[in-house]
C-alpha cells in the first residue's frame, strides 16, 4: 500500500467539504498522512479520521506565505514516504506546493478531478471539452513524489461522508520546523467577513454576476441564499467596487469547480471562463445573445436578470413550499 501525504495550509475547527474530500481521495489510495501549516491549538482532534495514520506540525503555526512552508513539506515527504502529496487548488496551497515541487525537482498536476491507484491523474480542460490524462516519469532514482492539487466537488458529499468517518486519534509529529527568517516578513493581518455562504473556491453552487448587474447584487445575493451557494464575480464588477476583491472568479481571481454555476450579466470573456470553465453545468443569464458565455453555457437565457433572478427566485421558494 502506498503512502499518500495529504497536505492543509490551515486547518480550523472542524474540516471543511474540500478538506474531507481530500482525505477521501487519499485513502483511496493508501495510508494517509497529512501535514498541517496553519493551525490554531492543538489540530489532532479535528483529524481523528479512520485511515490516517500521521499528522506533522511545524513547530509554530506557519500561516501562507510563508516560505518555510515548503520546509514543512519536505520533511514531511520525508517522514511519511509518501509517493504523491495532495493538496487543494487554492492560491495558497498551490503556490507552497508549487515549491515543493521545484525543491525536490518533480512534477505537479495542477487542477485535478480524478487520480488512479497507479497515479494516473485526469482533468478537465477548456469547459470540460477536453479532458487530460497524466503520470509522472521521473528519470530519478529513487522516483520523487508526485505532486497534485485537486479541485473541489469531484466525489459526491454524501460518499465522502461515507468515506471520512471519526476514527482515532493519528500519531502526532511536530517537526523541528520554524518561520523563516529575513524572507516574507507579515506586517499585519485582516480576518476576512464571516459569510454564512459557503467559500467560494469549495462551493458546490455559485451565483456570480458582473457589469449587467449595474452595481445591484441584491437579487444574486438573494438567488444565492436560497440555493446555499457561494457568491462570485467578473473583474469589471470587483474594479468597480461592486463587490470585494475576494470574490472575483477567473484568471487573476478565484478558481471555483462547482457543479452548478450560475452566470448573471457576464460576457464570459477569456479570462473570466478560465475560473469557471470546469463547472459540472454552467447557466448563463444575459441581455446580449451573442454573449460569449453562451458559447460554453449548458442553459442560457437573454433576458435582463433583474427579471429573470427574481423569477427564479420565487419558482425556488414556491417549490420549497
Amino acid at each position: 500500500m502506498s503512502n499518500v501525504l495529504v497536505f492543509f495550509d490551515e486547518l480550523g475547527e472542524t474540516l471543511t467539504p474540500a478538506q474531507k474530500e481530500l482525505i477521501a481521495q487519499a485513502a483511496a489510495l493508501g495510508e494517509v498522512h497529512i501535514a498541517v501549516a496553519a493551525y490554531d491549538g492543538d489540530p489532532t482532534p479535528v483529524l481523528a479520521v479512520n485511515g490516517v495514520q500521521e499528522v506533522y506540525l511545524p513547530e509554530v503555526s506557519l500561516p501562507a506565505p510563508e516560505v518555510a512552508i515548503v520546509d514543512l513539506l519536505e520533511t514531511s515527504v520525508a517522514e511519511s514516504r509518501a509517493v504523491v502529496v495532495l493538496g487543494s487548488s487554492t492560491a495558497d496551497a498551490t503556490d507552497a506546493l508549487a515549491r515543493l515541487a521545484v525543491r525536490l525537482d518533480t512534477g505537479l498536476i495542477s487542477g485535478a478531478a480524478s487520480i488512479t491507484a497507479d497515479l494516473v491523474v485526469t482533468k478537465s480542460e477548456l469547459a470540460g471539452s477536453y479532458t487530460t490524462t497524466s503520470r509522472l516519469v521521473s528519470a530519478a532514482a529513487p522516483a520523487q513524489p508526485l505532486v497534485v492539487t485537486f479541485k473541489p466537488n469531484n466525489i459526491d458529499p454524501q460518499r465522502v461522508d461515507t468515506l471520512v468517518t471519526e476514527g482515532e486519534q493519528p500519531e502526532v509529529n511536530v517537526l523541528p520546523v520554524r518561520p523563516s527568517v529575513g524572507g516574507v516578513e507579515i506586517e499585519e493581518r485582516t480576518a476576512m467577513e464571516v459569510s454564512a455562504r459557503p467559500a467560494l473556491a469549495e462551493a458546490r453552487i455559485v451565483v456570480a454576476g458582473g457589469r449587467g448587474t449595474d452595481g445591484d447584487f441584491t437579487p444574486l445575493e438573494e438567488l444565492a441564499d436560497e440555493l446555499g451557494a457561494g457568491l462570485g464575480a467578473s473583474r469589471a464588477a470587483t474594479d468597480a467596487g461592486w463587490i470585494e476583491h475576494a470574490a472575483q472568479v477567473g484568471q487573476t481571481g478565484v478558481t471555483v469547480s462547482p457543479q452548478l454555476y450560475i452566470s448573471a450579466g457576464i460576457s464570459g470573456a477569456v479570462h473570466q471562463r478560465a475560473g469557471m470553465q470546469t463547472a459540472g453545468t454552467i447557466v448563463a443569464i444575459n441581455k446580449d445573445e451573442d454573449a460569449q458565455v453562451f458559447e460554453i453555457a449548458d442553459f442560457g437565457v437573454v433576458g435582463d436578470l433583474h427579471e429573470v433572478i427574481p423569477q427564479m427566485i420565487e419558482e425556488l421558494r414556491r417549490r420549497k413550499g
